[in-house]
């Protein structure tokens, strides 16, 4: 992980650098975010799909817990905003709405299994959070910005259901399908058993290119940025923690810790330029560099029991 997270970095600048190649930006953009990420997803996403049965997908009470830390601080987040619409700091809060709404990553269930949890919840929990999301974002982000007749209860529900739609309810239809139309195409890709990792850390490696483009490309000021990164980690720090507190009452301490931690940062950056303040799609930035960071400490201490026992 950290290695491919480097290696997006790198790319972003080595390629940025070669000046020949300027005249690509504009259309490795528009490729990398229109068609090869949502097409690495779409396929990590359904081989991962494929280890869950329908029976799997049945919600846990552990998860109203989570949707509920979720929405509420979103909420009470917006209620500061709205109450006091020229608050200072205005950015950095929808910064923290942003990273406390955002629903749990695509990659959420690859993790994981890597980290011998229950992947199914995750699923369950993935799906149950970008429904949500489809809900509370549109019932609050007009009230944010009043001026801004063009955002409806309607047109963000199905903006966000179209965004969310091919690329987390498709690849599940296409799975459970599969498993009974036919078996054994199913019991191919199962055995294909770290596919889905693979195809997660390419995503990743591009992620982190955009993550940086991002950030580079902001005019916001670095009092503002650092705001934000600061807001950020302690928005990912605090979700990680609640999470985990979450997950071991229950006894799904991984999935507990993993849908509330680790985070659709793409959706993020999305959802930040399309509702918000464009400058907040930086914290789905920031937010991408520390839940990896925390991932990949969290396999390294996985990896480093499993050689002690």
């Amino acid at each position: 992980m950290p290695i491919s997270m480097l290696s997006g970095v790198a790319s972003y600048f080595l390629y940025v650098n070669i000046h020949a190649l300027d005249f690509t930006h504009t259309f490795a953009l528009k490729a990398i975010s229109g068609y090869i990420q949502p097409m690495l997803i779409f396929s990590m996403l359904f081989v991962s799909f494929c280890k869950v049965s329908i029976k799997q997908l049945k919600p846990r009470r552990w998860m109203i817990w989570s949707l509920l830390i979720q929405t509420i601080s979103f909420t009470g987040l917006g209620a500061l905003i709205i109450a006091f619409p020229y608050i200072q700091g205005k950015v950095v809060i929808e910064s923290a709405m942003l990273c406390m709404i955002c629903p749990t990553a695509t990659a959420a269930a690859v993790v994981t299994s890597k980290l011998n949890g229950n992947s199914s919840a995750v699923v369950s929990y993935t799906c149950l959070i970008n429904l949500a999301v489809s809900v509370v974002v549109p019932i609050i982000v007009p009230l944010l910005h009043e001026t801004n007749t063009d955002l409806t209860f309607w047109g963000s529900f199905f903006i966000i259901l179209h965004k969310v739609f091919p690329t987390l309810i498709f690849p599940l239809m296409l799975a459970l399908a599969l498993q009974v139309i036919a078996p054994k195409v199913h019991a191919k890709i199962l055995s294909y058993r770290n596919l889905a990792f693979n195809l997660w850390i390419v995503a990743l490696a591009l992620a982190i290119g955009i993550t940086v483009r991002a950030i580079v490309h902001t005019e916001e000021s670095i009092v503002s940025l650092v705001g934000i990164a600061i807001a950020s980690l302690c928005c990912c720090l605090l979700q990680f923690i609640l999470g985990r507190i979450i997950g071991v009452k229950y006894g799904e301490t991984v999935a507990g810790t993993q849908t509330l931690g680790q985070k659709n940062t793409v959706f993020a950056i999305w959802m930040g330029a399309t509702f918000l303040n464009p400058v907040t799609a930086t914290a789905g930035g920031f937010y991408s560099v520390w839940h990896n960071l925390f991932n990949s400490y969290q396999m390294y201490q996985a990896r480093k029991n499993q050689q002690i026992q």
